[in-house]
C-alpha cells in the first residue's frame, strides 16, 4: 500500500491535543514536528510547566511555548500561533482541535479524559492500554454513537497486532497464535555465562546448555530455560497480558493459557513453540493470545517488543520455498513465524490519528467488544488493609498478578478487572492464588472508571440482549 496515495484525502492537517507527557508523549511530540499531516500544539499535564517541558524536549523554543491557567490564556497563545501548555483539559477543552491523544497511563484519568474528549465531539487516540483493559469496548461504542473514533495507536503492540492478525487473515491465512516479546531482551554473553534484561545481569552458566536444543524437544527446552532464567528474573509482567487482552477483544482470540505459557525463546523457534500441541507445540487450539521472552547474542538484532502471528502452512511446495528464502518455519513444516520486530512509540501515532480523524477508521475493527478481561490474583496472602499501589514503570501491583479470562460483568463476588482494583484497598484477606473481587476492595463512590465499567457492561448486556 502506498501510504500518501492512502491519505492523499486528507489535505489539511489533524489538530491534536496530547495528555500525558511522559515518554510516549515526548516521542509524539517530537515527531509531530516533522509530520505533515498532523499538527500537536496542546499538551495537558500535572502541572503547566511539566507540559511546557515536553514541548521544549521536542525541539519547540521558549518563545514558541505558553504556559496557560486560564482558558482565556490559552485561547490567546492558540491564537498567536504559540504551543499551549495547561495543567487541565478544562483550560483547552474549547480550542480547534479534533483529536485527543490520551497517554497518562493512570485507569481513573484516562478514562476521565476520553469521556470529556467523546462529550466535546472529539476522536480519541488512546494510549493508555490500562484503562482500555477494563473501559476501552465501551469506550469505543459511545464515540461511535456520538459520530466520532476511539482507536489504538500505532507505536504500540495491540494496534500493530491487530494490524498483523487481521492482514493475515485476509489473506486466507489460518492463525494458531499471535503475540509479542516481552518488553526487554534476555542477552547471553556465551563467554562468562551471563544474562542481562533490561539493566540487570546474572550469572546464569546453565544457560548455554540449553541455547540451542539441538535434536531436543523445542518445547521442553524452553521449559529448562524458564527455569534457570526464573531463577534471577521475573517471567510474567501485566502489561504484556493486558496488551493482549486488546488484542482478544478487537479480534475474538483468547488465551491458550490465563497466564500465558510465555516461553523464553529464540526467533527461530516460535513457529515450533507456538504450534499445536499435536504438531509439537504448546497450543491447544486455534487463535490463542500469548508472549515470549526473546533470547539473543549481544551482536544479534533485538525483537525490540515487537509482534508475531503463527499461521498454518497449508501447502508444502509454498512454504519450503519460502524457508529458503530465509522465513521462520518449524522443523516439522506445518507451521510458520511471521513478525514485525519493533514498535516506535509515538514517533508512528500519526497513522492512527490519520485513520481516525481523516478517515473515520478505528485500529480495533468494527466489532471491538468485552470478550477476555485482564483479572487481578493474589501472588501471596493479602490482608484485608492491605493498599495495592500502582508504581514503577510497569504499572505493577506489589503481591499482585494477572491472568486474562473470559470477561463477565462485575459483581460483588465476580473477579474485578488489574487496574480497577490498582490503587485501592481490600476490604477483606485474599489468599494465594485467588482471584480479587469486586467485593473484596474499596472503590469510591466518585470512581469514573468503575461507573464506566458498569456503563460498559449495561451497553453490551443490552446489545446482546437485541441480538436474542
Amino acid at each position: 500500500m502506498n501510504f500518501h496515495a492512502h491519505y492523499a484525502g486528507v489535505t489539511e492537517p489533524v489538530e491534536t491535543c496530547l495528555v500525558g507527557s511522559g515518554s510516549f508523549g515526548r516521542s509524539y511530540l517530537a515527531q509531530s514536528r516533522r509530520t505533515r499531516l498532523v499538527n500537536a500544539r496542546i499538551a495537558v499535564d500535572m502541572t503547566a510547566e511539566a507540559a511546557g517541558r515536553a514541548f521544549a524536549a521536542a525541539g519547540f523554543a521558549p518563545s514558541e511555548i505558553a504556559l496557560c491557567e486560564t482558558a482565556a490564556q490559552a485561547r490567546a497563545a492558540w491564537d498567536g500561533g504559540k504551543c499551549v501548555a495547561a495543567a487541565s483539559l478544562d483550560i483547552v477543552i474549547d480550542l480547534p482541535f479534533q483529536l485527543l491523544v490520551e497517554a497518562t497511563g493512570s485507569p481513573e484519568g484516562a478514562t476521565q479524559y476520553s469521556l470529556a474528549a467523546l462529550e466535546a465531539g472529539r476522536h480519541v487516540a488512546l494510549v493508555s492500554k490500562e484503562a482500555d483493559s477494563v473501559v476501552g469496548p465501551g469506550l469505543a461504542r459511545l464515540a461511535q454513537q456520538k459520530g466520532v473514533v476511539v482507536t489504538p495507536v500505532d507505536g504500540d503492540q495491540p494496534s500493530l497486532l491487530i494490524a498483523l492478525a487481521s492482514w493475515a487473515e485476509v489473506l486466507g491465512l489460518e492463525i494458531i497464535a499471535a503475540g509479542k516479546s516481552s518488553e526487554y531482551d534476555f542477552v547471553l554473553d556465551a563467554a562468562t555465562g551471563n544474562v542481562t534484561c533490561n539493566g540487570a545481569t546474572h550469572a546464569l552458566p546453565a544457560l548455554r546448555e540449553h541455547w540451542l536444543p539441538g535434536s531436543r524437544s523445542i518445547v521442553a527446552n524452553a521449559a529448562e530455560r524458564a527455569r534457570i532464567l526464573g531463577e534471577a528474573f521475573p517471567l510474567r509482567a501485566v502489561p504484556d497480558l493486558c496488551e493482549m487482552t486488546l488484542v482478544a477483544n478487537a479480534l475474538g482470540f483468547s488465551a491458550d493459557a490465563a497466564g500465558f505459557h510465555a516461553p523464553p525463546a529464540r526467533i527461530p523457534e516460535i513457529a515450533d513453540l507456538f504450534a499445536e500441541r499435536s504438531e509439537g507445540g504448546l497450543m491447544s487450539g486455534t487463535r490463542c493470545i500469548d508472549v515470549f521472552h526473546h533470547l539473543r547474542l549481544p551482536e544479534e538484532a533485538s525483537f525490540a517488543g515487537g509482534v508475531f502471528i503463527v499461521v498454518r502452512c497449508d501447502n508444502a511446495e509454498t512454504w519450503e520455498m519460502l524457508a529458503g528464502k530465509g522465513h521462520v518455519v518449524s522443523r516439522s513444516g506445518k507451521t510458520a513465524a511471521l513478525y514485525l520486530p519493533r514498535h516506535l512509540l509515538g514517533v508512528e501515532v500519526a497513522t492512527s490519528i490519520l485513520d481516525a480523524a481523516g478517515l473515520g477508521r478505528s485500529g480495533y475493527g468494527e466489532d471491538y467488544r468485552p470478550r477476555q478481561d485482564l483479572v487481578a490474583v493474589a501472588q501471596r496472602d493479602l490482608a484485608a488493609g492491605t493498599a495495592l499501589v500502582m508504581g514503577g514503570h510497569h504499572h505493577s501491583i506489589d503481591g499482585v498478578g494477572a491472568e486474562i479470562r473470559p470477561a463477565v460483568p462485575l459483581a460483588a463476588e465476580r473477579p474485578a478487572p488489574f487496574y480497577l482494583v490498582a490503587n485501592r484497598t481490600l476490604v477483606r484477606n485474599v489468599r494465594a492464588g485467588d482471584a480479587i473481587r469486586l467485593g473484596d476492595v474499596e472503590i469510591p463512590g466518585d470512581s469514573g472508571l468503575l461507573a464506566m465499567r458498569h456503563r460498559q457492561d449495561a451497553l453490551f448486556a443490552t446489545e446482546a440482549a437485541a441480538v436474542v
